[in-house]
């Protein structure tokens, strides 16, 4: 196990950028950045033995200070949607940006992924960590936050999320990478086959805002209960499809709220890589790339529609307007602390 460091550029502001790559003895390697504390790139083996990067990013420091489609994202204050682009506590209301619609989506500029984080690093772990001062994208309080990556012998990229505030706030963390099982640069992912661990989803309305009901899966397109591939139903005449263009859905895990346990298995037939996702968090968004539109990326790829698929674990998105959801409400002096993994087999 080691972890190498190398400089990868300048922001536009002057602050150094450097690349984190954290590898074990298997092959896997797994490439971060301070700016953002973005992943860069997860090479693992295939079933032959020849290395693949997995997941979709760029090359350059001006891309990932863009990076409109959040790839390799640590997203935060709040990750997803927020109706309405403001929300209430103890009687104040707080305005976002409204950046998607009438709505706020991962909580607006300076995004958790735009900026530059201290770094610690012990053994297999790399932590990324700042304060997110009282303020900042419409949030209340100092928001102390971390993210600590931890690649093991098993083959796992664990993310282990912390914040904690000085006000009451909101908090979902969660992690935005795309995933190419094929390799990044190798065409989409409609042919991966997945099995979700749910029962059930969060209704939306067309704008993709939660709206508290909860539908069952069985006898529709959203139903993974059983391997399939991610393909075979995404242009179904369905609505929840179409307001989406395709899967943009959050997964109502079937496990106890706060449990860790699967929420999800991918598998890629030709090159025979699987990927297990695990969470203690109750739902999952799965986000099949609709939207992405021939953008350059690493290595000389374009990345095109559903190049890429996301598993984002998560705090049901709008919950801060919805009773029946677990609460997104951190209240001052508590913490948010939550763990999730994805582990790799070829």
């Amino acid at each position: 196990m080691s972890i190498a460091l190398k400089p990868f550029g300048m922001t536009k502001d002057g602050k150094e950028v450097t690349l984190y790559e954290v590898s074990n003895e298997n092959g896997m390697k797994v490439s971060f950045l301070n700016l953002g504390a973005v992943i860069v790139k997860l090479i693992i083996p295939d079933k032959n033995g020849q290395a693949d990067d997995i997941v979709l990013g760029f090359d350059d420091v001006p891309s990932y200070e863009k990076n409109n489609e959040s790839y390799g994202a640590f997203l935060g204050r709040h990750s997803n949607r927020t109706a309405g682009a403001q929300f209430e506590i103890n009687g104040v209301t707080y305005y976002l940006e409204k950046n998607n619609g009438e709505n706020n989506l991962h909580s607006g500029h300076p995004g958790f992924h735009r900026v530059i984080y201290d770094v610690a690093t012990e053994g297999n772990s790399i932590t990324f960590s700042r304060v997110s001062p009282d303020g900042e994208q419409g949030f209340p309080g100092n928001l102390t936050v971390s993210v600590t990556y931890t690649v093991t012998e098993e083959n796992e990229l664990k993310i282990h999320y912390h914040a904690v505030s000085d006000k009451d706030t909101l908090c979902n963390l969660t992690n935005h990478s795309y995933f190419n099982l094929k390799g990044h640069n190798k065409g989409t992912i409609l042919d991966h086959i997945v099995k979700i661990y749910a029962n059930g989803f969060t209704e939306t309305t067309d704008d993709l805002v939660p709206t508290g009901k909860i539908l069952d899966v069985a006898g529709t397109p959203m139903d993974f209960r059983e391997p399939k591939p991610l393909g075979r139903d995404i242009g179904a005449d369905y609505g929840p499809l179409k307001q989406g263009n395709g899967y943009d859905h959050n997964f109502v895990l079937d496990k106890p709220e706060d449990a860790f346990g699967k929420a999800a298995e991918v598998c890629e037939e030709t090159s025979g890589r699987k990927m297990e996702v695990f969470t203690d968090l109750p739902g999952m968004q799965v986000y099949a790339g609709n939207f992405i539109g021939h953008e350059p990326g690493k290595d000389g790829a374009v990345y095109e529609n559903r190049t890429g698929v996301c598993f984002e674990t998560q705090l049901f998105p709008n919950s801060i307007h919805i009773p029946e959801f677990k609460s997104c409400l951190l209240k001052a002096g508590e913490e948010f602390d939550s763990t999730t993994v994805y582990k790799f087999s070829w």
